[in-house]
Order: C-alpha cells, then structure tokens, then sequence
C-alpha cells in the first residue's frame, strides 16, 4: 500500500537524486504557508464539532424514552428509540458563517417534531409487529413524543446559545473577494453588524481603489498568506463570481468557500441560499471541501480500533520475527506530507535500512529486496509491514481510505512536475486508496495515481470507502507486494 518500490524511480520519471528540497517548514510551525516574519501566526479556530449537538439528542430521546417505563422490555424500546432518533438527524452542508445564522429554538421546533414523530411512530410500529401484546397505547406514544421534543429543544437551544455567544465574542475571521467597492461595501456592513459573528480582515482584488477599511490583498500568495497569519476560515465571494485558481486555492487550503449577493433583491432568494448580515448567501462547492467530517473520523476510529486489538497478536509475532531475522530496531519511522501539507511520522515494520537519513528522505528505492532476510520479503509482498499504519489512523495522521502520502522531497518534485499532484492533499492521506485498488503502486505512473486520487476526492462518500477497503482486504489474499 505504499509509492515506495524496489526500482530506482517511477515509471516515466526523472532521476530525483541530488540535495533534498524543503518544501515543509519546521514541526514548530503552524501550517504549511509562509507568514510575514515578526508577526505571529495565531491559530485558525477550529471548526465546531458535531458532538455536542449529538449529545443533545440522545438526551432528547433519553427523556422521551423516560414514558417508557412500565411498558414491557423498555431497555430494549429506549434503545431503539435513541437509535430511531439519531438515525434521522439532518446531515449535510451547515448555515452560513456566523452567529447570527445560527437557527434558534423555535426555527428548529417543526423539523425535530416531525423527526421525533417519526421515530415514535417507527417505534410503535415495530413493537406492535413483534407482538401485538407490547403495542404502544395512544397516551404513551403523546407523552414521550411531548417530552422528547421540549427536551430536544432545550438541549439544542442550550448548544446553539452557547455556540453563538462563542462567535460574538470571537468572530470567525473572513476575506472577501471581489470588485473593490462592492467588497468595502460588503466588509463595511460585517464589521457595523457586531452579531454576525464574521470579521473581515482583509479585501482580495484585482483592482484596489485606496479606500478605508481592511486591507487590500492581491490574488494569491498574499491572500494565502492572509490565511495563516489571521486564521482565515471564510471567503465570500461578491456576485458575479470569478472561478479561478485562486479561489481553488483558497478552498484547499481549508477555507469555505461562499458566494454573497451584495445586489438588491429583485424576486425571492432560490432554494438553498442563507442569509449573512442581510445578504444572500450559499456555500460553493469545490472539490477540496468534501473530506467525510465526522462521518470519515468514526468510521476510522471503529475499524483501526478493532483491527489494532484483533491483530494484536499478529502485531507482536511480525516484531518477534523481525528481531531475531534482522536485528534491533523493529520500527521504521519516516516524515511524510498529510493533509494540507502538514507532516507527520508514518509508522512500518523495518523491512530494510537505509544507509543514511539523506537516502532515505530522496531516494525512490532504499534498499535491494533480494538482499532482504527472507522474513522481511514476506512481510513486504503480504504488506503485513503497513500494519502500524493502523496507529497512525487511530491518532488522526491518517485514514483508512486516502491518496498515499510521500516523503516532502518527492512531494516537492512531483508537485512542480505533475500539475494536480498537490491537490491530493485536500483530503487526509490514507492507508490504502483508489490508485492502490487500482493498481498503481509501485513502479507505476505518479500522474495516474494523482488524477485517480483526485478523482477520489471528487466523488468521495462513506460507501465509496467501504468498497475500497473491502477491495483492498480481496487484493491482500492475492498479495503482490509494495
């Protein structure tokens, strides 16, 4: 599952040899894109996790379940109302950036009502077809609908406040790209509307027209570097909107992207569009902005726990092994390039020993596989040596599913080399991913693997990840190495 081989470079490449290029800055730094020297850079706010409004709901449905009792098995119907309950929560694109776009308690009554309703009909339903003894009665049914949605909104409520409360008093900051005057005018208007929750800090355009208010900042570089330097979370795109390389690059770096209409409204705003500080607004999609959220996270966190726990013993055996074929030093820690250009360090069983860090940093192949002990060739052709990978998907350096990450000298060479090869790293690397399934590990094309992995990113969904892992789990009962 990985890009190194045991060839001197990959198909169609250039000898990479000669003095690394630094394309990372130092573990010390905060993000990968250079700031203004003496002007710390502080860091993004992170994004608000999904957890405590999770939490609300399961207390919601803890509430309800609360007229339950004096049913028959009413563990076994709370449990399946909680499950009910948060099997049909919303999921998708959020509101716009701000507090005050934050729905309030009576904005979400209708939609929770409707959920818990369907939850408790879809809970009577299925005791009454279990049998018809432990039907649910009319006023049971009333009551833990009444009490599951006052409990509901008052969790969610408490959430939302505290959120919002959160952004006014730390708004989240913003740059707003667009024609010059128009985008004072739409800056101007964020920064007098003190609830919105959104600080403009700085006006990218082509055009600048010497005018008071943030600054001026020309497309790329400099707006990059605006990013870092003031943990920049939102774009807003005055009408019409210019798709161009910088806005994607801004979208990759982590920014949501939203086009605003600062023009008057002359009919109904359509289907999907929010309001921010009186403007119409909605999200634009770009294809960095699709990483799977929590969804991806769970499904990592599930599959690398059981699997580290169930492999624990083969973990050891493939350590016992390597200690007595080869020596000490059964670990083989590597940097390599993560998601948004952050580094980490990747985790293998020691199959081979470079002669020195220099090689092992730039030279595509370290080491001959026929001069490998016999268990270390094993371990290479079943890829039984990525298994400590699994370590770093538990910790969050990587996923399950994802472009493969390299070593910053490669990733250095290949980005100037293959237009598209950086924008794999809008997504989380992965321990396996449509390229590998594909085949193109090893000596194989670096610009099929990068077109296959941002055609992964793309397209991505939480099913498409399954399939690539059930696909990877078939490949390994074949195993032709890595």
């Amino acid at each position: 599952m990985t890009a190194e081989s045991t060839v001197p470079s990959p198909a169609g490449q250039p000898d990479l040899g000669g003095s690394p290029v630094s394309v990372l800055p130092p573990r010390t730094s905060p993000a990968p894109l250079p700031f203004p020297a003496g002007r710390p850079a502080p860091p993004a706010p992170p994004a608000p996790s999904p957890l405590p409004l999770l939490l609300a709901d399961t207390v919601g449905a803890l509430t309800g379940a609360l007229a339950l009792v004096g049913v028959s098995r009413p563990p076994l119907f709370a449990a399946l109302l909680v499950a009910f309950s948060l099997l049909l929560r919303p999921s998708g694109g959020g509101p716009a950036p701000g507090a005050g776009q934050l729905p309030g308690v009576l904005d979400e009554l209708p939609a929770l009502s409707a959920r818990t309703a369907v939850a408790w009909l879809a809970l009577a339903a299925l005791a009454a077809a279990y049998d018809p003894r432990h039907a649910l009665a009319a006023p049971v049914l009333l009551l833990g609908f009444a009490a599951q949605t006052a409990a509901g909104c008052a969790a969610r409520g408490a959430v939302r406040h505290r959120r919002r409360r959160a952004l006014r008093a730390r708004p989240r900051a913003a740059l707003v790209v667009g024609p010059a005057a128009t985008a004072r005018q739409v800056a101007a208007a964020l920064l007098r509307d003190r609830t919105c929750g959104v600080r403009p800090v700085g006006i990218v355009t082509d055009a600048p027209d010497g005018g008071e208010g943030p600054p001026v900042l020309p497309p790329g570089d400099e707006a990059l570097r605006a990013v870092v330097r003031d943990g920049v979370r939102d774009v807003l795109v005055v009408r019409p909107v210019r798709q161009g390389p910088s806005l994607r690059a801004l979208a990759e770096s982590g920014c949501a992207v939203w086009e605003l209409d600062a023009e008057p409204p002359g009919a109904p705003a359509p289907h999907g569009w929010q309001r921010l500080a009186g403007f119409r607004c909605r999200r634009l999609s770009y294809g960095g902005t699709r990483t799977g959220g929590a969804r991806k996270r769970a499904l990592d966190l599930t599959v690398s726990g059981a699997l580290l726990l169930l492999a624990g013993p083969l973990l050891l055996a493939c350590a016992a092994g390597l200690r007595v074929s080869a020596g000490p030093g059964v670990l083989f820690r590597q940097e390599r390039v993560g998601r948004h250009g952050r580094p980490f360090t990747l985790l293998k069983f020691r199959t081979h020993r470079p002669a020195d860090a220099h090689e092992a940093a730039t030279r595509w192949s370290v080491a001959d596989e026929q001069r490998m002990p016999r268990f270390c060739r094993f371990l290479r052709r079943t890829s039984l040596d990525e298994l400590p990978q699994l370590w770093n998907v538990f910790r969050g350096d990587m996923s399950l599913v994802g472009p493969r990450p390299e070593r910053p000298y490669f990733v250095a060479q290949f980005s100037q080399s293959h237009p598209g090869y950086a924008a794999r790293h809008r997504m989380p690397v992965g321990l396996t991913g449509l390229a590998q399934v594909k085949g193109l590990r090893g000596d194989t094309s670096i610009e099929d693997r990068a077109r296959h992995d941002n055609a992964y990113i793309d397209d991505w969904s939480l099913w498409r990840d399954v399939c690539i892992l059930l696909r990877t789990a078939v490949a390994l009962v074949r195993p032709t190495g890595s």
